[in-house]
């Protein structure tokens, strides 16, 4: 029996519909290692991740999946955030080429048998939270 996911549902702050792009880290720091030697990334900024837009209810649905549990969602009210979020790479196209990048199944798949094989964790509540004001509700410290 999965003990990283099982029992503990997955919480998204809204309804689910408001997208991000994922990126694996594999095709995220080879990019950044490469710009130390790359004069025309020097003092500049890039978008380095993922194309493809998703929506969050369809990821929690894909790491049940990976996890091979049932999803498990609590939704939450809504974080005063931007609803669609992903952005442009040409820049870095431009620079370091065209680049090859993980699909969000495959993904999740190695970060499952990476999670898988590590094992569950448990985390001390963090208590260190000065400033309050704007918490979602589900942040604020507990009394």
């Amino acid at each position: 029996m999965n003990q990283i996911l099982q029992g503990q549902p997955m919480t998204i702050f809204g309804d689910g519909t408001q997208t991000r792009a994922f990126s694996y880290i594999d095709d995220v720091a080879p990019v950044m290692a490469a710009a130390i030697d790359e004069p025309r990334a020097w003092n500049q900024v890039f978008n380095i991740g993922a194309d493809q837009p998703w929506p969050l209810s369809d990821l929690a649905a894909r790491v049940a999946v990976a996890m091979g549990v049932e999803p498990r969602i609590t939704h939450l009210a809504a974080r005063r955030e931007v609803h669609n979020a992903h952005s442009n790479h040409d820049k870095i196209a431009r620079v370091f080429g065209p680049r090859a990048t993980t699909g969000l199944d495959e993904g999740l798949r190695l970060m499952a048998a990476w999670a898988k094989a590590q094992g569950a964790r448990s985390s001390q509540p963090f208590n260190g939270i000065e400033i309050t004001k704007n918490l979602p509700p589900s942040w604020q410290p507990k009394p």
